[in-house]
Formats: C-alpha cells, sequence, structure tokens
C-alpha cells in the first residue's frame, strides 16, 4: 500500500495501529527492535503505528503469531478492508448519512453537480470512478443508489445552479439519461426541483453545496462541503444561517414549473450533439 503523507482517520485503521503499539509496548520492544523481531523495516512499522499505512495480511498475520492474539490482528485488519469505503467519504459525511436515513425533509443545493439522491446508476459511477480506486467505486454506487429509498419518506427541495445541466458526465446519452431521470421525479409530488439560470451570474452559495435536513423531533441539521472537505453542523444558530443562505440561493431559482423547461433544453441540445 502506497504511504500516505496524512495521517489516516479511518477509526479501523486506528484501532490496528493502537493494539500494534499497546501489543509492542507490553513486550517492552521499541519499534525497531519489533522490526527487526518481524523482518520488518522500522519506517514500516512506523508508518502503521502513524496511521500513514495500511498493514498487509502478512503483516496481520506475523503480529498476531508473534503475540500469540488467536487472530485479534487478522480480524483488525478485515476490518479495515469492510470499512475502507467509509475512509474516502467526505470528513463529516459519513455522519450526516446517519441522519440523512431518518430525515423528514431534505433542502438539497448544488452548483457543480446533480446530487447524489437524484443521481442516475450510470452518472453515479461516472461521478465515483473519477474519485476513486475501482475496486471501491461499485461498493460506494451502491449505497449512493440505496440512500435514494429517502425520498420515498421524506419531503425533498432540491435546487441546482443551470451549471450542472450543462457539464456533461461520462458521455451525452448518461448525461440526456441523467436529466430525463429529473425530469421523471420532478412529476412526483414529494420532490420539487428547480433550477437558477445562468443569466444570474454570481450569487451566494456557489462557493460549495448545502444541504438542510428537518427530523422527526423539529430539529435541524446542516451539511456543506467544498474542495472534498465536508462540515456536519448541528448548532441550532449556524444551522438557521445555512437555512438562510439557502433561502437566498433558492430565491434566485426559476418557479418549479419553470425550471423543467431548462432541463428540457439541455436534454435536446445533448441529443443534438448524439446525432
Amino acid at each position: 500500500m502506497p504511504v500516505q503523507s496524512e495521517p489516516s482517520t479511518a477509526p479501523a485503521v486506528i484501532t490496528f495501529a493502537r493494539e500494534l503499539e499497546a501489543w509492542r509496548t507490553q513486550a517492552g520492544l521499541n519499534k525497531r527492535e519489533l522490526a527487526k523481531d518481524l523482518g520488518y523495516t522500522d519506517s514500516y512499522v512506523g508508518q502503521i503505528e502513524l496511521c500513514k499505512n495500511t498493514p498487509s495480511q502478512e503483516f496481520a498475520d506475523d503480529c498476531d503469531t508473534f503475540f500469540k492474539t488467536n487472530g485479534l490482528f487478522r480480524r483488525l485488519r478485515e476490518r479495515i478492508l469492510d470499512t475502507r469505503h467509509l475512509a474516502a467519504l467526505p470528513p463529516g459525511f459519513a455522519q450526516y448519512l446517519g441522519h440523512e436515513a431518518t430525515a423528514v425533509s431534505i433542502k438539497n443545493f448544488s452548483p457543480i453537480l446533480v446530487p447524489g439522491l437524484l443521481q442516475t446508476e450510470d452518472y453515479g459511477r461516472a461521478v465515483l470512478s473519477a474519485n476513486q480506486r475501482p475496486e471501491l467505486t461499485e461498493q460506494l454506487l451502491e449505497e449512493r443508489l440505496n440512500r435514494r429509498n429517502i425520498l420515498a419518506t421524506a419531503q425533498a427541495y432540491f435546487t441546482v445552479d443551470e451549471a450542472v445541466l450543462h457539464r456533461v458526465v461520462g458521455n451525452p446519452e448518461i448525461m440526456c439519461a441523467q436529466l430525463e431521470h429529473i425530469l421523471e421525479l420532478a412529476g412526483r409530488p414529494t420532490i420539487s426541483i428547480d433550477v437558477v439560470p445562468s443569466s444570474v451570474g454570481f450569487y451566494r452559495g456557489l462557493s460549495g453545496m448545502l444541504i438542510l435536513l428537518g427530523m422527526e423531533d423539529g430539529r435541524s441539521l446542516a451539511y456543506t462541503e467544498a474542495s472534498e472537505e465536508g462540515i456536519l453542523i448541528v448548532d441550532p444558530a449556524r444551522v438557521a444561517r445555512h437555512a438562510l443562505l439557502y433561502d437566498s440561493v433558492r430565491g434566485h431559482a426559476l418557479s418549479v414549473h419553470e425550471s423543467p423547461v431548462l432541463i428540457k433544453r439541455a436534454i435536446e441540445r445533448l441529443r443534438g450533439c448524439q446525432t
């Protein structure tokens, strides 16, 4: 595995590192001594304990044999592999997903891409494969598609910048199918979709996506993301500020009756590219 410049924040990786340090310390060994006994370099053992490298299967087995742990390190490594897709998510997003699944209302603004809850399988695969290792793409895609179940129970409002309609993801055929899917969803009574036209120019909100969740107990949460960094916001005062920002953005959007016209024009343009 390639060495990371920054320590991993994945809980499973951290647990492996802490257990390794604990067993090494209990045995009265420093990193250099353990590395020599196991047949690895000092730097490799150091990288594992600093969470800058993922332990190999061989290393996990060697640790179990050396410390006589009855398979502890093998199980910890399996946990790393089982949860590695979570490490690929922006910070804060995993926690957000736990709230999204039980939300009664969702308000989503996206200035760059079609929101995940509205994505087709092909569009989602094209987005994820551009940023993730192949072995993670399908797992992340499956979870993204499963999230769409919330649309059957929550009242959902989606606002997108017009640029989202014209940014071809995958190829024109995939993009055309994606926009047709949005039109179909817009016809549902529990889903509202509107578009901020490019004629608006610059407006507040273009710096990043924003999601507001309304919970059954009356609480509201906010999640914002930019430059692959995510922040889950639970403080009521900060959530209220983001709610005002969302209202400001949506104030620039065309009505839910006018917005489909822009979407249909984008579809026609894509079909023209295919002929």
